[in-house]
């Protein structure tokens, strides 16, 4: 029995968020023995092939653009660096379902960033969940001198600038391709990664620390593609909440890998967060509909 668009998207959307957070396992697993930044750029540089075919298969490497395109590029490349080195400075000291939790509230960030810089129309139903949400959040890093480090914080800061490089995404003009902002934003962090690395020094790497760092690439890659193949079929509202899925990965993952489970105020946060973007969404869909 064949299966509807909607739930072949769904499938995708999950997929995806298995590949992004089994990279996100990876990555964890090899910087306990490995520099990070020789990390990143070591699997900066196999993603980077890949992605290139990809966008040659799919729509060609598109780089005469309009001038405001390349400003916008340039914003979305600071923001895609920022957070990715930040996110994954913080995995190496956060558990990955804590993380994981923390960066659920990206939905909700875009829409306020939205609403308060682009005027947006976003109602008080959306407005009190987002609040809510963002009061999942605090219970997840528990602020005060018992729970809260500083890693947490930057987990909030990645998701600013994570919000920085979608904004960024939305100004852009049709003329380009995602394939091609794809490369260009993972060539972006490969390159910074690579000169910090410098500047942090290299270390012989085992087979085991290759190999796990060539899953994060594969796993990179299969989560890109996933991404993509979920954009185009079925509709975006409904596989959008299955983006979600990612934080039962990351439950599953620490546990199985790391030996980690989040406390009841972690999945009590979590639970706000989720619920939060998905009232959220179903809230924006339903509005639409009335247009």
């Amino acid at each position: 029995m064949p299966i509807s668009d909607n739930l072949r998207g769904a499938l995708y959307m999950n997929v995806a968020m298995a590949g992004f957070t089994l990279n996100d396992a990876c990555m964890k697993a090899a910087t306990q023995s490995l520099p990070l930044w020789q990390s990143i750029a070591m699997r900066g540089m196999l993603t980077l092939g890949p992605l290139v075919l990809v966008a040659l298969h799919q729509s060609g490497l598109r780089l005469r653009l309009p001038r405001r395109d390349y400003k916008m590029i340039g914003l979305r490349s600071v923001g895609e660096v920022a957070s990715t080195l930040l996110f994954l400075a913080a995995l190496v000291h956060m558990p990955i379902a804590s993380l994981s939790a923390i960066m659920q509230s990206l939905p909700l960030a875009v829409t306020l960033a939205a609403w308060a810089i682009f005027g947006e129309k976003v109602g008080w139903r959306r407005l009190t969940a987002i609040l809510i949400g963002f009061a999942g959040v605090l219970i997840i890093i528990r602020p005060g001198p018992e729970g809260f480090d500083h890693w947490s914080l930057m987990g909030l800061a990645s998701v600013a600038f994570v919000v920085v490089r979608d904004l960024s995404t939305r100004e852009m003009s049709a003329a380009v391709p995602s394939s091609t902002v794809a490369v260009l934003a993972s060539l972006s962090v490969t390159v910074t990664a690579l000169v910090l690395s410098l500047l942090e020094g290299w270390q012989a790497v085992s087979l085991n620390e290759g190999l796990t760092i060539l899953a994060a690439a594969a796993s990179l890659v299969v989560g890109y593609n996933f991404v993509v193949m979920t954009m185009r079929v079925g509709d975006i509202g409904f596989v959008a909440p299955f983006r979600y899925t990612s934080l039962l990965w990351a439950i599953f993952l620490g546990w199985a890998a790391f030996g980690t489970l989040p406390d009841a105020l972690t999945l009590l946060g979590a639970a706000l967060v989720v619920g939060s973007g998905i009232f959220t969404l179903w809230r924006e869909r339903r509005v639409k509909s009335k247009r």
